[in-house]
């Protein structure tokens, strides 16, 4: 699924009105009918009910915005609803279609209240009070910055009301190319956003503010969208079915993936036996491990189905291992280097041996990376060959950036995107609404998980995992995405079952099979 920034969205809209020629007075009604049509899905419980008698509140601001919720108050009296709209502009600010549905709902003959000040919040507070539903309609896509200190009692009181609320478009104060929130914004039970999803949406705190998000199309025409140049997509059940590896009936294990996984030290052999083990659930054929002396049994024992090798390290790896790494990359089809490996110096010597010595497909995670933010130029080491991952948390890639952490986060997309150009490599940012960055220029958004999976190791079942799809096949940048996409999903699972504490990496690997299986059907 395609997903936009607020200006692709409004050029969308204008080639939709000026060039295609659909007034925008139709996209505008369009829009209203779609957000009535969930405001009786949440209202209605039988479908023998009906809407008469029931009372909304509506926040309007003077843009289309305004002008889509007040086309819905319109709708709503004419379910036979009644409806208490707060204009926060000046009627004669009004302009377009925004004032041709101001003007029809007058002749409705339902409150309008012009807001000029917070005067009017304890007629806001009353009309909260008698309601069901609300809409906000107060901001749309355009908004940036802090909500007015007049506006914020009325959002303030808006969010403590015990009713649904229904964003229309996109919250009111979240920035729609960040999902940035300053201040305050509405926090939306349901957003009914037009003609593509918006970056905010899943960045940021959009996550938090939007809620159940529905899309609608408002007759806008596939032509029309397809001309503009759309980098963002979002990932789905129906992006990650068709790169799921189909087995074949004469199929072994030497032809199902053959991964080298490289990490550990004493007192961090979890980490990679959690990698393993995920590495396993996603169904790579066969797995070795190359692992400090001191842990190898431990290691031996925590992933009975790998092939265990010891490097020449007691403690942790250092560039005394190459050989035998070296040894496991022959005929190897995907590698990973990072999980519980601590950061010996002289080990960036052997990732630089990896990506300059091999072609195996490789993925970077924890103190691999944290090894190369000392020397963040070895990464063009693979530039342009498309094979390299690195699957950074915000602290480690802060490091790798050279910046704050807060910079990152407030920048997720765009950091993304501007280091998987700079190093020529996939960038998997990880946390809330994790990023998917490739080198071409797309970037994928994931709005799987939640923050139970906040706990130490799902980071390690994250690596093996996308390490196994590339094993079996899966192009790298698939492999990014279908990592993502099913760990959050297995979170999700067990979230439902859990709740948001209490379930460990380990369980998250042993979901991954059940949603594989679950999306493949």
């Amino acid at each position: 699924m395609r997903i936009v920034s607020a200006g692709q969205m409004r050029s969308i809209d204008s080639n939709a009105i000026n060039h295609f020629g659909i007034p925008g007075a139709i996209l505008m009604e369009n829009a209203a009918l779609a957000v009535v049509r969930e405001i009786k899905i949440i209202l209605l419980k039988d479908e023998k009910k009906s809407l008469h008698g029931l009372r909304a509140v509506i926040l309007a601001g003077k843009g289309n915005n305004g002008g889509d919720g007040l086309a819905v108050a319109r709708h709503l009296c004419v379910l036979g609803m009644e409806v208490t709209v707060f204009l926060f502009a000046n009627p004669t600010e009004l302009q377009g279609d925004a004032k041709l549905n101001y003007e029809l709902f007058q002749k409705m003959g339902e409150k309008i209240i012009p807001v000029e000040d917070e005067k009017q919040l304890r007629l806001f507070k009353l009309a909260l009070m008698q309601s069901q539903v609300a809409v906000d309609a107060l901001y749309g896509t355009g908004f940036q910055g802090e909500i007015p200190e007049s506006l914020a009692g009325f959002i303030e009181d808006l969010n403590k009301a015990d009713m649904p609320v229904v964003c229309v478009d996109i919250p009111s104060g979240l920035e729609a190319d960040t999902g940035k929130v300053h201040t305050i914004a509405v926090e939306g039970d349901v957003t009914v956003t037009f003609g593509l999803p918006k970056l905010g949406h899943f960045l940021g705190e959009g996550l938090i503010y939007t809620g159940r998000l529905v899309i609608d199309q408002i007759s806008i025409p596939e032509k029309v969208i397809g001309e503009e140049k759309i980098f963002a997509y979002l990932l789905t059940d129906e992006v990650i079915r068709p790169l799921i590896p189909v087995r074949h009936i004469m199929g072994h294990k030497g032809t199902h993936g053959r991964a080298v996984l490289i990490g550990g030290s004493l007192g961090m052999s979890g980490a990679v036996i959690l990698a393993g083990k995920s590495a396993l659930r996603c169904g790579a054929g066969l797995l070795q491990i190359v692992t400090p002396e001191a842990i190898a049994e431990t290691v031996d024992l925590g992933v009975i189905e790998a092939t265990v090798w010891p490097a020449k390290d007691y403690e942790m790896l250092s560039v005394n291992a190459w050989p035998v790494i070296q040894e496991r990359l022959q005929g190897a089809d995907a590698c990973a280097a990072g999980p519980g490996l601590r950061q010996t110096g002289s080990f960036l010597n052997v990732i630089k041996n990896i990506l300059i010595e091999t072609d195996v497909p490789v993925v970077l995670d924890a103190d691999a990376l944290n090894l190369i933010s000392r020397e963040p130029d070895v990464l063009s080491l693979r530039k342009g060959r498309g094979n390299l991952i690195l699957t950074p948390h915000p602290g480690e890639m802060a490091r790798l950036c050279g910046c704050s952490i807060d910079e990152v986060q407030e920048n997720r997309l765009k950091i993304a995107l501007a280091k998987a150009l700079e190093w020529g490599a996939i960038v998997v940012l990880k946390g809330a609404g994790s990023v998917v960055a490739s080198p071409d220029g797309r970037v994928f958004l994931n709005p799987t998980g939640n923050a139970g999976l906040g706990t130490g190791g799902t980071g390690d079942v994250l690596t093996g995992s996308i390490m196994s799809w590339i094993a079996q096949g899966v192009p790298p940048l698939g492999a990014a995405c279908m990592g993502v996409y099913l760990h959050g999903k297995a979170g999700d699972v067990l979230k439902d079952q859990f709740g948001l504490s209490g379930f460990t990496a380990s369980e998250v690997a042993d979901c991954l099979p059940r949603v594989r299986k679950e999306i493949e059907q």
